[in-house]
């Protein structure tokens, strides 16, 4: 099964699982830094979900390591295209489509957006301007009742992070940069992603839940 084939069989799980649980769901393939994409991708939800999108997790997220003097220009330019313009082209597709109607925005960051990430600069920019850009856009868009949040995962058991279960060392020197003592799994974003999104939630404008361990408090630092 090549990767392609194993995101399509995973979409379909999801969507399955979703279907089980009484809700109506639809996968489709998408590249989210297309603007030709991001708009078929809104299209085919709304014909399917019968109406508008009112919530979008902006959840796709790439990253390459490269030392500055060897960072490709390519992987420069993809990982800003993936993390940053992506979540711009969805946002600008859900405002166009649901206008004063009130929705919901949850951007998943990094604690990137914050903390400086040696070879990873490309990566840490994308993460920083996602920042901002969600911030400006939560002001601009509260008065029409559209509210933009954002969570912050820091290190977590992912299959883009799989080397911290493989590489003892590596996972040792990650964890003494967590104060609770562990990497964090996918089901806590998940939950923190689904409060954020919930009614619960509903005077939550324009911040960033960090959801990490304490890796913001800096906990190395003397």
């Amino acid at each position: 099964m090549n990767h392609l084939e194993s995101e399509e069989e995973r979409a379909r799980e999801v969507v399955e699982e979703v279907e089980r649980g009484g809700g109506r769901a639809v996968a489709v393939a998408a590249d989210v830094s297309s603007e030709d994409d991001v708009r078929a991708m809104f299209e085919r939800a709304q014909e399917a979900l019968g109406g508008p999108v009112n919530l979008l997790v902006n959840n796709a997220g790439i990253e390459t390591s490269h030392p500055l003097e060897e960072l490709p220009l390519e992987d420069w330019r993809k990982v800003l295209d993936v993390n940053l313009t992506g979540p711009f082209l969805c946002s600008r597709e859900l405002v166009r489509r649901i206008g004063d109607a009130g929705a919901v925005i949850v951007n998943n960051s990094s604690v990137h957006e914050q903390i400086p990430w040696p070879s990873f600069s490309h990566y840490c920019a994308s993460k920083g301007g996602l920042k901002l850009f969600a911030q400006t856009i939560a002001r601009e868009l509260a008065p029409r009742g559209i509210r933009v949040v954002t969570v912050a995962p820091g290190a977590i058991l992912t299959p883009i992070n799989k080397e911290l279960a493989e590489d003892e060392q590596l996972r040792r020197e990650v964890l003494e940069e967590i104060p609770w003592g562990r990497v964090g799994k996918p089901e806590e974003i998940a939950a923190a992603i689904a409060w954020l999104a919930s009614d619960e939630a509903e005077y939550v404008v324009g911040t960033t839940l960090f959801v990490d361990g304490g890796m913001t408090l800096y906990p190395k630092f003397v």
